[in-house]
């Protein structure tokens, strides 16, 4: 299955590059990279849990 994202901050800036992580109950199942579009994808079975995105915020420049 294929989960697949568009990434926009309020602030406008790009995610470009930032490394996220897809969470299912609190534990990453996949890792993907966010595209110049904003874009990011997923590869991941099919199951009934509670999905979260956590992205590094580390590489947030302020």
């Amino acid at each position: 299955m294929t989960i697949r994202l568009k990434v926009q901050l309020a602030s406008g800036q790009s995610l470009e590059g930032a490394p996220l992580e897809l969470l299912a109950d609190g534990k990453p199942i996949a890792r993907g990279v966010v595209d110049k579009r904003g874009d990011v994808v997923f590869a991941v079975q099919p199951g009934k849990v509670a999905l979260a995105v956590r992205v590094d915020r580390s590489i947030l420049q302020s």
